[in-house]
């Protein structure tokens, strides 16, 4: 049994989690034991990720804004104009400084950090501080059938009938931590799921248990949820309004296949409560080792729920497969990707989303979704959980981001922040680090941090949040300026009011981008249409592999 008195660390981070879709942050979804942890520990209303997947696990891993870490979109190099799309070596990971202060690391889940995911090279998570590594290399895949798997620096092939990677993520993750009871050392898990991004997979009982629940369309379950934020005191005693539906999703009672609208969204739900119950297996093996009261857990999402929409078309007859779809499934039926009315959800033989309609749910109350910086692209529920670490339980509204994760968990392990270049160690050029630690805030609201200016940007949305005020902006569009103290929900723009605030919270932004190496995103469209002859049609690039397809309904950049 460890008797160090130092914590050990464990990050549970969601894939593709709207703010608004845990129990303790309004949702009619059952995640029982996420609630036990908030109910116990910290739950933050203002916390963010960065809008997107690698970028905001790049982010989360190193204290760094993404653009410094080489990963300023996905995986995929766009350079020379973008960012090379692999962990950059310079820059020191979290696993890296807490194994250099004794700490027993291990990664179980996704990477999504490397560009090669073929062979062994210094982006796998084995040559950036985890002792071991089981779950997939890069991004979005079948549950039942994942691919890019990996265990430490070995290629696998998962071939068990009744497989699921949500249900397998806990499972392992649960051997590792009663292995760790055995040694003489505090340990460091990062357990990154898939869930609950597409494709939406789950076992028919799961999505049984939802039967009915959705039958009342996103209108009612938005406005649930915005209630029931206001009774849990999310935001404070001040809720704000709900931001009117999307105005490209239409009012429920004018919905054709709501059957199959409902399903959609039962089994994205579904996926939600699994998550829940592998998390249940690490805490039901925290408390079996008696490590669960001197065990610092943080849980968030990599960004807001996700609007993406997939065409149909079966997958055999793709060429290349893009997403990571299996051309058939272990038993040889064909899979059927994308959104037909016609699929039902859920199975093996489906590769589905759940769409614009259910991610403006998920969001709930923020307009925006996954890719936008606007509140719904960013806004992620964070708890954390630490019986012995002195935390004052409840409400925590103060502001803060990725950046502030690794000194967060530094301040409690005790150990020490990356050396710069200068001092001989791995690190970017400038400051190594640029966020502060939470934990004066959960252990004293009193102590909350003074107005940090808090930055984004991807794919050429860009935003600045200090204090009260942010000043948005979506890519080749004009700036907006928010009082997200009286408009959390940005319906009001002051932008043509406060123009003087405005220009004052953008040469504040501009200096930051210039200073963390942000790209100019016209520069990377501009490559992008050269390389492909200047044509109209959108370019697919695969999370995992560099090959494209072509397509005129899909983002500009890997979704995963």
């Amino acid at each position: 049994m460890n008797d160090d008195p130092r914590p050990n660390i464990i990050v549970l981070l969601a894939d593709d989690l709207g703010f608004s879709d845990i129990g303790c942050y309004g949702s009619e979804i059952r995640t029982p034991h996420l609630d036990t942890l908030a109910r116990a520990g910290v739950t933050m209303s203002s916390f963010y990720n960065t809008a997107r997947c690698s970028p905001s696990r790049a982010s989360l891993l190193t204290g760094l804004d993404p653009h410094q870490t080489g990963i300023g979109i996905l995986t995929g190099d766009t350079r020379p104009a973008g960012y090379a799309g692999d962990l950059d070596p310079r820059c020191t990971t979290l696993a890296e400084l807490l194994r250099e202060n004794g700490y027993r690391t291990s990664i179980i889940g996704k990477w999504h950090l490397a560009r090669d995911t073929g062979s062994p090279n210094g982006a796998w998570p084995t040559r950036r501080g985890f002792d071991a590594h089981w779950g997939p290399l890069g991004g979005a895949c079948s549950y039942f059938e994942p691919t890019t798997m990996a265990e430490d620096e070995q290629l696998i092939q998962v071939d068990e009938p009744n497989f699921h990677l949500t249900e397998a993520l806990g499972v392992r993750a649960a051997s590792t931590i009663r292995e760790a009871a055995q040694e003489q050392s505090p340990f460091f898990l990062y357990l990154p799921f898939t869930a609950p991004h597409w494709p939406l997979h789950a076992r028919p009982e799961e999505i049984a248990a939802y039967d009915g629940v959705y039958e009342r369309g996103w209108d009612a379950v938005r406005e649930d949820r915005w209630h029931a934020m206001g009774g849990l005191g999310v935001f404070g005693e001040r809720c704000p309004p709900l931001s009117d539906r999307d105005p490209d999703v239409p009012a429920w009672d004018a919905v054709a296949d709501k059957d199959w609208q409902a399903i959609r969204m039962q089994v994205y739900a579904a996926q939600i409560t699994a998550m829940d119950t592998a998390i249940g297996e690490v805490i039901c093996a925290l408390e079996e080792t008696g490590q669960h009261a001197n065990t610092l857990i943080l849980f968030l999402s990599d960004n807001g729920g996700c609007a993406e929409e997939i065409p149909a078309g079966w997958a055999d007859e793709m060429s290349p497969l893009p997403y990571n779809v299996p051309a058939r499934t272990r038993t040889g039926e064909r899979v059927r990707k994308g959104n037909d009315p016609s699929v039902v959800p859920g199975g093996p033989a489906t590769f589905a989303t759940y769409g614009k309609p259910w991610a403006n749910v998920s969001n709930t109350p923020f307009r925006e979704y996954k890719h936008w910086v606007h509140e719904g692209g960013i806004a992620t529920p964070l708890i954390a959980h630490w019986p012995d670490g002195g935390l004052e339980h409840g409400w925590d509204h103060s502001s803060h981001q990725l950046t502030d994760i690794v000194p967060t968990v530094l301040e409690a392990v005790g150990g020490s922040g990356p050396r710069t270049p200068d001092e001989g160690g791995p690190g970017p050029d400038g400051p190594s680090l640029r966020g502060r630690s939470m934990l004066p805030s959960w252990r004293d609201r009193r102590k909350a941090p003074d107005d940090h200016p808090l930055f984004f940007e991807h794919e050429g949305n860009a935003a600045i949040r200090r204090g009260r005020w942010k000043g948005v902006r979506k890519h080749g569009e004009p700036w907006e300026l928010y009082d997200l103290e009286r408009d959390r929900t940005e319906t009001f723009d002051l932008a043509a009011a406060h123009p003087g605030l405005l220009a004052e919270l953008t040469a504040t932004w501009t200096a930051w981008a210039r200073r963390c190496g942000v790209r100019e995103r016209s520069a990377i469209l501009a490559q992008r249409s050269s390389r492909r002859g200047g044509g109209l049609v959108q370019e697919f690039r695969s999370a995992v592999t560099d090959t494209t397809v072509e397509t005129t309904n899909l983002p500009d950049e890997p979704t995963a």
